[in-house]
């Protein structure tokens, strides 16, 4: 993805979850000379990889296939005690991302503002393959179940409990969506198990300059 396309997406996207009434934290705002003044004290951010990511998963087709995030926190077991993680996507129309689960996160995923946010799920085998059995999983507490494929439809305000080894993908119905998650620990380079190899992050291409700072930047504009 070219930089100056990621610079706009966040740009859009910033100004519409402040129009959804939802607060990021200062730190979201901040430039990438900011980032670099207070460094030193931003350690757990860089380290537990808080902040935007914008992925096209490696298709190079964000629009068709990709997702915008912002990890508000999250822990790190190598480095603190917090078991918890939290973030919010940005999750358009027509826009798909990758069936997959996770070896060790649960988690829960919030429809909290605008269209229906809808979740299609599998379970998994030993191998991790599909598995043909129905898939049992709760809406706010509440129990359900769907055929292998099944689609979990949440309105504005409903939270759905996905399990380790649950595959899920995602979309939006009737306008996008702005879906929070609370889980488990966010381990992005070894939890997951996409269906189909994938990247997990986007080969940027640096036209322009950031706007933002991407989760997967620290490493090289904050040496």
């Amino acid at each position: 993805m070219k930089r100056s396309k990621i610079n706009a997406i966040i740009r859009e996207s910033e100004a519409w979850v402040e129009a959804m009434g939802f607060s990021l934290p200062p730190w979201a705002h901040w430039t990438p000379d900011r980032w670099a003044s207070v460094k030193a004290d931003a350690s757990e951010i860089f380290g537990n990889m808080l902040g935007w990511d914008v992925t096209d998963f490696g298709k190079g087709r964000y629009e068709d296939f990709g997702l915008l995030l912002f990890t508000i926190r999250n822990g790190n077991p190598a480095k603190d005690r917090k078991p918890y993680a939290e973030k919010i996507m940005v999750v358009s129309e027509k826009q798909a991302n990758p069936m997959h689960f996770h070896w060790n996160k649960m988690e829960g995923i919030i429809n909290r503002g605008g269209g229906r946010f809808v979740v299609e799920l599998y379970g998994s085998t030993p191998k991790g393959e599909f598995s043909g059995a129905p898939v049992r999983f709760r809406v706010d507490g509440i129990e359900r179940e769907v055929p292998a494929g099944g689609k979990a439809v949440l309105e504005v305000g409903e939270s759905i409990c996905i399990e380790q080894g649950v595959y899920h993908r995602f979309f939006a119905e009737g306008g996008r969506v702005l879906a929070g998650e609370v889980s488990m620990v966010n381990d992005d380079l070894t939890d997951n198990r996409f269906r189909e190899p994938l990247g997990r992050y986007a080969e940027i291409e640096e036209d322009e300059a950031p706007f933002r700072l991407l989760c997967g930047d620290y490493s090289r504009f904050m040496k």
